[in-house]
Formats: C-alpha cells, structure tokens, sequence
C-alpha cells in the first residue's frame, strides 16, 4: 500500500508518517524541502514541490498513483483537483475558522461561539463577514465536490514542536527572562480549543483505521480536555519550575495578554468531539496538561530567536517597562477604589456550600 503524505515535516506530520508506516503503508512525503526534520524514518521517500504552486504540485504527482493521500499542508483545492484520479482514498485537513463567528465572534449574538460548538454549526456565509472563514468553507466545497468519499479534519490551534505560532513561547519566555508577574484577562477564564500535535495525528490515523465510518464526513479534532488560560499559564510555569503571580485585568486594560488570547474578545471556542470519539474511537494519545508540559520544555530547550518569524507571527512584543507600567497604574487604581459598602453583602445563593458558602445546619453527620 503506498500513502501520500502532503507536508510531513509540520508539527503533525512526523507522527501521521510514523503511524501510517507502522500500519504497512509504504510512505511518500511531498514538501517544499526546505526543513528536513530528523523524525521521519529513513526509509521515506521525499518528493520536493510547492505545495501553493497548483502547476508545480500537479507536476509532481502526475505519474503517480496511491492508496492513501492525507493532505496536510498547501493550496487544498488544487491539490483535491489534482489527486483526483491518483488515490483511492483522500483525508484533508483544514480549520475551525470556517464557523461564523470563529474569527469574528461580534457576528453572533450574544457575541461567541456555542460551547461546544459542533460540526452542524453555521459557517461562515458571506466573504465580507470573514474573508478567510469564507474562504476555508469554499475550499471544503471544493474537496468533496472532487473527492465525494473524502474525510476532513478542522484543526483547531496546533501545540508542541515545530509550530510556527507557539502560543506557548508567550509565557515560556517570560519565565526564562525572569518575569515575576503576568497579565491575565478575566481571570484567565477564557476557554479555547487546541490540539496537541501527536493526538491531531491519531485523530487522522483513526480515519484511515475506519475508512466507512469517515468516509464523507467532516470531524473536529483537538485535546479531550479544554484547558482554561489561566490553567495553561500554571502548567507552562510548573513545568519550568517557576511560579507567576498571575494579575487579572478588565480584558479592556489587558493588552500584553492578547496574544494569549488570539482573538478581540475573551469568547470561548470549544469544539465538540463527539462525533470523532463515537465514529473513529479517538482517545488522547497524550493528555493535555502533559502534552502542555512537554511543549514548555521543548520550547525552553529550542527558544525560538529574538525577533525572529515566530515572535513576529505571536506579534508579541515582550514589552516589560509597558508592562510594569500598566501594573503599577492598576495597583494605584485599585488602592485608590473606595470601598462599597453594602447593609447586606451579597452572596453565593443558598445552593452553594463550597468555600465560603452556606454553612452546615447541623454539627455533624447522623450514623
């Protein structure tokens, strides 16, 4: 059995390569060539082409036919075009920005995606509401208008080696610049999908697994566990052993957070993952907070540069006399809040008998 593998050398690639060879599958990468990455075995054929240059990918495969192509990387639509014909089976990966209000929560109202959000939710429907949102739908179009029987993946964000958006790098240098303190907006409460690399990975490999049950369909992938940002800012220190204070701003004052955050608005994007759990059996190969852990650690063993592409795509600024700044500005404000008093404080409702709650009507427990 011979699989295509477009892209291969990203953050999932190595270990959908892996998966497939140990399933038997004879394995061809198709990427730019540009960054050979010691995790694919020897044994794999690299075939070099754009994967963005319709005319240079059709080239590329135009003599060869496969079993299985998992397209991970390049121009989708193009390469759904050219494949047709050259495999029996096409597994696609794109992203969750095609759900209206994605990008844009302000589209829905109340603003922000239901949670969970599933695969039946509306799409974005007009170029104008969201450009690249509009644009992921239509290439979905496109891939089963040419491949009926395909499978296809919504990304949510990708974690662990080789991401070129490392969100995780926002908190990871921090640490290794010493920072005492780190803004969080509202708490840190926000709730956003992301997918650790290697269980994206399995989430794939379940489809070529199952073949009837994918085929035709489209699956969200992503971490079972959704963690919290500020949960994600305690992991990433403990793994490092550093501990923050962690400041909550209005998320209005909150601006060194907004790389964290990724969006103009403290809206959650969870992805329901029902469908891929009952369907193609998944199961986190890694769970989130140890896959969040090893990710800080690699990080703090490969920082990336200064400066370089990947703090220039986080558009990070790592800014601390800003940030000491608006820190001291906020103690100011809150010692100079007056204090509300109130005849009666309010409370936690009678239903609730957790820390600071309701207290027990009787001193003990009847045997």
């Amino acid at each position: 059995m011979r699989a295509l593998v477009i892209g291969g050398t990203g953050p999932t690639g190595p270990f959908i390569v892996r998966g497939l060879l140990a399933r038997g599958y004879a394995v061809t990468i198709l990427h730019s060539g540009r960054h050979e990455v010691p995790e694919i075995p020897a044994e794999v054929e690299h075939v070099h082409a754009d994967a963005y240059d319709a005319q240079a990918f059709a080239g590329a495969v135009a003599q060869r036919r496969f079993e299985l192509c998992i397209a991970t990387y390049g121009r989708l639509r193009r390469i759904a075009e050219a494949m047709v014909g050259r495999t029996a089976r096409f597994l696609s990966v794109g992203g969750a920005p095609a759900y209206r209000g994605y990008m844009n929560p302000a589209l829905l109202e109340p603003a922000g995606l239901p949670v969970p959000t599933p695969e039946s939710a509306p799409l974005v429907r007009e170029e104008a509401e969201d450009e690249k949102g509009f644009r992921i739908r239509r290439t979905e179009e496109a891939v089963f208008a040419h491949h009926p029987h395909a499978t296809h993946f919504r990304y949510p964000y990708v974690y662990g080696p080789y991401q070129l958006v490392p969100r995780e790098w926002c908190i990871v240098r921090r640490v290794r610049d010493g920072r005492r303190r780190i803004v969080l907006p509202d708490g840190g409460l926000t709730l956003c999908h992301y997918g650790y690399a290697e269980n994206l990975a399995v989430a794939v490999l379940c489809a070529v697994d199952r073949p009837e049950a994918a085929s035709g369909e489209i699956f969200h992938c992503g971490d079972e566990e959704v963690l919290s940002l500020r949960q994600v800012v305690e992991i990433v220190a403990q793994a490092l052993g550093h501990r923050f204070e962690i400041v909550s701003l209005p998320w209005e004052l909150a601006l060194p957070a907004r790389p964290l955050v990724a969006q103009p608005l403290t809206t959650h994007r969870v992805l329901d993952l029902s469908k891929l759990k009952q369907r193609l059996g998944y199961r986190d190969a890694v769970p989130a907070r140890e896959a969040l852990a090893a990710t800080a650690r690699w990080l703090d063993a490969h920082p990336p540069a200064a400066g370089g592409q990947e703090e220039m795509v986080l558009q990070d600024p790592f800014d601390y006399a800003a940030e000491d700044a608006l820190l001291a500005a906020w103690s100011e404000a809150l010692a100079a809040m007056p204090r509300a008093r109130f005849a009666r404080e309010p409370g936690y409702t009678l239903a609730y008998s957790g820390p600071g709650g309701r207290a027990r009507t009787q001193p003990g427990f009847e045997p």
